[in-house]
């Protein structure tokens, strides 16, 4: 096509050569390259490393595409915005980040210069959402959310329970068959909130302060069964996670099942692999102490048993050796009357020695008794006084005296001569 040939042709008068050349204007040519350029180009992908990037406060970002040889200016506009609603593109982008994009070139008038429009746009290598995931997890661990030291010990005997999930959900129906079995006294307080798509991050944020504000239990949930990434991307949020971190009751975090992490995992106190594991988590100082007591009656159980039997066995020895009281009467009535008659038998020999040792000192007396002296014919002479004093001497008695004279059997008074 010839210049003459554009719609927009116009004749340019050339005073110095006094001829006339066709000429555009260069909003005309940049226009005619726009509507020749872009319609062949309005769908495309692109693939290459991002340098220069610049990020502008209305929230949307330029930056060049280059490969090694080429280059190319990118533009993607709403960003920010896209960037908070769409998990797939809640990452950050940098310089040196090897991305694939999809969009259509377009001409930028102000600069004359052709760009490339995107509307989407990955990483490549890593997927976008866990390129996204690793830069929070970085970020957050940077500003120490993940310390141990931050983590608070779970009360070990709560009575009371949050639990922030769908009320509909399987995993509160999981968490309520557990929690009724193993510690029925729980209270538990549902507080609803949704757990998946949009919004969801800032309902659960909502729900969490609530609990906080109205101590709605002295540990909260948040639990979730499982689900793909895009499912579980609410748990990624960063608000999300500060608040978590603010929490001032135990937090638990319950989403998705084992092999599944999100960043909410690693901000709350306890990660817990399934709502089910949390609900068994909450209980466990509860059935540990139910099976210590259990255990303990038992023992008690078997240790009473067991002295009760050493007890019967010994009251069944000692009812063996036990004399009937009836029994040891008589035999102390049979001993009484054998140490009577051992002393009776006693006496009557002592009586008997005793008599004949008299028998025997009598015998001996009565030998020397002077009556027996007087039955052989001799006779004691006595005065008659009142002292009967015995006439030892022929030279004590004088003519006339009244004398008594003794006989073995009797006395006689007569008169001295």
């Amino acid at each position: 096509m010839s210049l003459k040939e554009l719609p927009l042709f116009s004749q340019v008068d050339n005073s110095t050569t006094g001829t006339k050349r066709d000429a555009l204007t260069v909003s005309q040519l940049t226009s005619q390259i726009k509507g020749k350029l872009e319609p062949q180009f309005a769908d495309v992908w692109i693939k290459g490393e991002i340098s220069n990037y610049r990020p502008a406060s209305s929230g949307h970002a330029y930056f060049s595409l280059k490969d090694a040889s080429a280059c190319i200016s990118a533009a993607i506009f709403g960003w920010g915005a896209r960037n908070k609603k769409n998990p797939r593109q809640a990452f950050d982008l940098h310089d040196g980040l090897e991305v694939i994009c999809h969009g259509k070139v377009t001409i930028y008038p102000p600069r004359g210069s052709y760009q490339i429009t995107i509307d989407s746009i990955e990483p490549l290598g890593a997927g976008a959402l866990q390129l996204a995931f690793e830069q929070l997890k970085a970020k957050l661990a940077t500003e120490g959310l993940f310390e141990q030291k931050k983590k608070r010990r779970l009360p070990s005997y709560p009575n009371t329970l949050a639990v922030i999930t769908s009320p509909s959900g399987a995993a509160i129906k999981d968490m309520l068959n557990i929690l009724k079995r193993r510690a029925p006294h729980i209270n538990i307080v549902v507080v609803p909130a949704l757990v998946q798509g949009d919004g969801a991050a800032a309902q659960i944020i909502k729900a969490l302060e609530l609990v906080n504000k109205h101590k709605l239990g002295q540990i909260v949930v948040l639990a979730r069964g499982g689900g793909s990434i895009e499912d579980l991307w609410c748990f990624n949020d960063e608000e999300l996670a500060r608040a978590i971190s603010r929490s001032g009751i135990p937090t638990i975090s319950a989403v998705g099942h084992e092999i599944d992490f999100t960043i909410s995992d690693f901000v709350a106190d306890i990660r817990a692999p399934t709502p089910s594991a949390a609900a068994e988590i909450v209980s466990g100082y509860w059935v540990d102490s139910q099976r210590q007591i259990k255990d303990s009656l038992e023992r008690i159980k078997i240790s009473v048993l067991r002295n009760f039997v050493a007890k019967k066995q010994l009251i069944s020895h000692i009812s063996a050796r036990l004399i009937s009281p009836k029994d040891k009467l008589r035999e102390h009535a049979q001993r009484c009357d054998e140490l009577y008659s051992r002393i009776e038998r006693g006496i009557r020999l002592r009586l008997e020695s005793r008599r004949a040792s008299l028998e025997k000192f009598l015998g001996k007396l009565d030998a020397l008794s002077p009556l027996k002296v007087l039955e052989r014919g001799y006779s004691i002479v006595c005065d008659t006084s009142s002292e009967k004093r015995v006439v030892k001497s022929a030279s004590q008695v004088t003519q006339g005296q009244e004398l008594e004279v003794k006989f073995y059997d009797g006395a006689k008074k007569v008169l001295a001569l």
